[in-house]
């Protein structure tokens, strides 16, 4: 999976575009992705990506960075032994392109694509 261009509220991944909040596995895109609160990353906003096999999790927290991720969030996600990179998304997706590049690597990014 690579994104191949972002800008406020759209995103292209493989050719596809979504305008809703993604997560990119290396396999899929869950191209409906909501949160508990919009801009609060909670644990049970991650889902199965705790369980994927990743080894990194990119957090877009929008164009403007207004998403926060709270520390807690971000211990629990190494807990699991998955490294987390948190970065406004247009930053995000050139950290998630780079690393994803990598086929020892399993990055799973999860993308706020406004605020």
């Amino acid at each position: 999976m690579r994104v191949s261009s972002y800008s406020f509220g759209k995103i292209v991944v493989d050719g596809e575009t979504h305008t809703s909040d993604v997560i990119i596995h290396p396999d899929r895109v869950d191209g409906s992705w909501w949160r508990k609160e919009g801009h609060l990353l909670q644990l049970e906003d991650l889902g199965k990506v705790l369980d994927s096999g990743a080894d990194t999790l990119v957090v877009g927290t929008g164009y403007y960075g207004r998403m926060v991720v709270p520390e807690e969030v971000l211990e629990f996600v190494k807990s699991r032994g998955i490294k987390p990179i948190v970065a406004p998304t247009e930053e995000a997706v050139n950290l998630f392109n780079e690393l994803g590049s990598d086929p020892k690597r399993r990055v799973v990014a999860a993308f706020h694509l406004t605020c």
